[in-house]
């Protein structure tokens, strides 16, 4: 069930958060509030405030585009693999393949030495747009950095399910590219607003029509990031499943693999209207769509099918969500209980302070997360981490 917030008969945000600030509110409601949208925002339970628009809301749009509320880490998501192991084919120790998670998975500001053959192949056949538009600098970056982590949130893991199933799970985007495209079309569209004086209440709301020739400029820029953020993952995902197969010493198989978005548009029907659905920090949850929702670092995972709710434009929740901002966080918890949190996993401890901004405690509760939103998803699977690994 969610909650309706109205202006007079307006209906501008549906809200499926139980726990959530007065201020995410109202920033959901300036986005729904903008020429550019064309309904209410739907409001997951994972929401909280980000920059223009909140992070955890599906915004529709009719001939238009927010650059800002896909944001700046476009194709943001989850790759997660369930494999034929289980808990007693892992080491008793994972210390060992924690170092060589490391040393496979450049992470933080670390990338790759050189661009890796798979990666030439995948920029061989699916070319940058524009690519004058970018540095010399960025252009290396963007053959270095696929197959990489980056930090924040970004992370890798190793988890069993309820039946002691072995799955690896991991979090990334569309890394130095994305971000570097993404600005560029936010300040465009900041610019544009200004000079044909578009009426807008938050500038980091500023949009693109159709009508406009820099609408698909940025299309091809999104669908383009969107894309090298599937890539990302996936060759991520190959290099972890090749660390565990060094250290289980026995051939294994993959039983499914699921990568999908959260931060993103796509062109989808809804209500017989052909509309961009913005999904920020939300997943796709259509009858039978496949999903993963991560909570915190010391906190559960779940595989979720989508049950295809219309009023959320079919979406769910992307993960927790913030409880604490990173400074906050900084500020409140200790590596005392951080330690105490994260206690029965293999993780960088001795780099608790560094990753203090991500401690458990600094994360909503992700079983009310779900419990909030038990008519958006059916939950198949509930992961736990025994292996946590995050660039610093």
């Amino acid at each position: 069930m969610h909650e309706i917030r109205k202006d007079g008969d307006r209906e501008l945000v549906r809200s499926w958060a139980s726990d959530i600030e007065r201020g995410t509110l109202r920033q959901a409601e300036k986005s729904a509030r903008s020429p550019a949208v064309a309904g209410p925002v739907a409001l997951m339970p994972d929401a909280h405030i980000g920059i223009g628009a909140t992070i955890g809301s599906v915004i529709p749009t009719e001939g238009a585009i927010i650059p800002a509320a896909v944001g700046v880490d476009i194709g943001c998501g989850m790759i997660a693999v369930q494999t034929s192991l289980t808990a007693s084919d892992l080491p008793s120790k994972l210390d060992d393949v924690l170092d060589d998670i490391y040393q496979a998975i450049p992470a933080g500001f670390a990338k790759h030495a050189d661009t890796t053959k798979a990666a030439w192949r995948w920029l061989a056949a699916n070319p940058v747009p524009r690519p004058s538009e970018l540095t010399d600098s960025m252009h290396r970056k963007v053959g270095a950095q696929l197959g990489t982590l980056g930090s924040g949130n970004h992370f890798v893991e190793v988890c069993l399910d309820e039946r002691q199933a072995v799955w690896t799970v991991l979090h990334s985007g569309s890394r130095g590219v994305g971000n570097t495209m993404a600005t560029r079309h936010i300040r465009t569209a900041k610019g544009l607003c200004d000079k044909l004086h578009r009426r807008i209440e938050d500038r980091d709301l500023a949009y693109f029509l159709e009508s406009d020739a820099e609408f698909q400029a940025y299309v091809d820029d999104m669908l383009w990031a969107q894309a090298y953020a599937l890539e990302n993952r996936a060759l991520m995902m190959d290099a972890l499943l090749g660390v565990v197969r060094k250290h289980i010493g026995k051939r294994f198989t993959e039983v499914e693999r699921i990568n999908a978005h959260h931060n993103y548009t796509t062109r989808e029907e809804h209500d017989g209207r052909q509309l961009w659905i913005t999904r920020k920090g939300a997943i796709r949850a259509q009858v039978g769509d496949r999903g993963v929702i991560p909570g915190s670092m010391g906190a559960g995972t779940f595989i979720v099918t989508g049950l295809g709710e219309p009023s959320s434009y079919h979406s769910a929740s992307h993960g927790a969500g913030r409880r604490m901002g990173r400074k906050q966080a900084k500020r409140t918890l200790t590596t005392a209980q951080f330690k105490k949190a994260m206690q029965g996993r293999t993780w960088q401890a001795g780099k608790a302070k560094q990753l203090l901004d991500e401690a458990p405690m600094a994360y909503k509760d992700i079983d009310q997360v779900m419990r909030d939103q038990a008519d958006l998803v059916q939950v198949d699977h509930t992961l736990q981490a025994v292996l946590n690994y995050k660039g610093t």
